[in-house]
């Protein structure tokens, strides 16, 4: 009997530790994903617009992410990506979502930089995450192509905010809302 209780004891304490490790493998498979997304994504901004490079360069930080949306009349877009502290040199894996009404169809992944200007903007939208709401867009392209804006610069909350149309095919016009958190996933 006491065979049996170690012999079980010691089965559950392998799985316990063998998922834990698959745990810690998926996280960093998908930490790598999301850092291969966004290095891809920022180089992107610097080939479509070269001054982009020295804005990143001179800020306190950035963040890049990586969004995929469908949209009819309604729309829906999410994603993921990473806020970058220059002088700590750290990264923090955020996620986005964002939600459109209005004249609009399509599907599109789209890619998002945003350059702090202030420490304190990047700090706050690391620790308590951005609502951006309510701006009216109108965008079309394909195939990597963006016109309006969806390939335009705004100032948003002490930071310049792009958004690049990487593929798909996106035509109207929208008022959507963009929300930024912490991934706690893979932080």
């Amino acid at each position: 009997m006491r065979l049996r209780t170690l012999l079980a004891l010691a089965t559950t304490l392998v799985a316990f530790v063998a998922t834990g490790a698959a745990a810690a493998t998926d996280k960093a498979s998908k930490q790598a994903e999301v850092r291969r997304a966004t290095a891809a994504a920022l180089e992107k901004f610097y080939k479509a617009e070269p001054r982009i490079k020295s804005e990143v360069a001179k800020a306190p930080g950035h963040a890049v992410f990586t969004s995929f949306g469908v949209s009819f009349i309604f729309g829906g877009a999410g994603g993921s990506g990473i806020a970058h502290d220059k002088a700590t040199k750290k990264d923090v894996f955020m996620s986005m979502a964002q939600a459109s009404a209005g004249v609009q169809a399509g599907i599109a992944q789209n890619d998002v930089l945003l350059v702090f200007k202030t420490e304190k903007a990047l700090r706050d939208f690391v620790d308590h995450g951005w609502e951006v709401g309510a701006g009216a867009t109108v965008s079309g392209g394909a195939g990597g192509k963006s016109a309006g804006g969806g390939g335009g610069e705004e100032f948003v909350n002490d930071a310049l905010y792009y958004t690049l149309t990487k593929r798909g095919l996106e035509i109207g016009g929208a008022v959507a809302g963009t929300k930024f958190w912490k991934d706690k996933d893979l932080n």
